[in-house]
């Protein structure tokens, strides 16, 4: 039995989905621990790197949102998060704070799983061998290293955020559908993950631009979805 390569900290206080989630993420090879509060997340997330995080958002101790926050503060793996609440501002909250995908319970864990393959298959490998490195005036992109510079200064990108970034300044001027995105960025297609992508522009645009409002690298299409493009000026 091949040993497993990527850990994912499963923080979910409902033991029977706890244990059912760790079950079939163990059965496709993946390395799981187990937390049942948000302290106990927040300790393990601080003792060990993980790949992946599945986040329940209703937890004892501390909220799945203090969690978000925290893990976001320090890292930028990717969260899944789990929530019980059905409505779309519920979920885009989650999104907001940092999380890069959503699942509302009930969910199966076979999706789940899929989710998982998807965050971490996007979050790790490039799948476009086109330049490495692309330049836009103050804006610099790293395709190899997953990084983005503005006037120097590192940018604190989620995977989402990096990826939807690339996908957009690889072809300067051209428009996206919000759905061609959530295939590019996120990997697959439910129903009701365009605002999804809505979510993360926002908040790309939180960290790219000076004035979100006023955006001068990804603009909105309306009635169709966004673009790229760089300040006149960038060379």
């Amino acid at each position: 039995m091949a040993i497993p390569t990527r850990r994912i900290l499963v923080v979910e206080d409902e033991k029977a989905i706890r244990e059912a989630v760790g079950a079939y993420l163990e059965k496709e090879g993946y390395w799981v621990t187990p937390a049942e509060d948000g302290a106990i997340a927040l300790d393990e997330f601080d003792k060990h790197k993980f790949d992946l995080v599945v986040l329940d958002l209703m937890l004892p101790k501390i909220p799945g949102e203090e969690v978000c926050r925290a893990m976001r503060n320090t890292s930028d793996v990717p969260i899944i998060m789990l929530t019980a609440k059905g409505e779309l501002e519920d979920r885009v909250t989650g999104l907001e704070l940092g999380a890069d995908d959503y699942l509302v319970k009930p969910f199966s864990p076979r999706e789940l799983v899929a989710r998982v393959r998807a965050l971490l298959r996007r979050a790790n490998v490039g799948d476009e061998p086109q330049r490495e490195h692309l330049d836009f005036g103050d804006l610099a992109i790293d395709v190899a290293s997953h990084k983005a510079f503005l006037a120097g200064q590192e940018l604190d990108l989620t995977a989402s955020e990096f990826k939807l970034l690339l996908t957009l300044a690889r072809y300067p001027g051209r428009v996206y559908s919000r759905m061609e995105l959530v295939e590019k960025v996120l990997g697959y297609d439910f129903e009701g993950y365009e605002r999804t992508i809505d979510s993360h522009v926002k908040n790309l645009r939180a960290k790219l631009e000076d004035d979100p409002k006023e955006p001068t690298f990804i603009y909105t299409v309306h009635g169709v979805g966004y673009r790229f493009e760089p300040p006149i000026d960038a060379e």
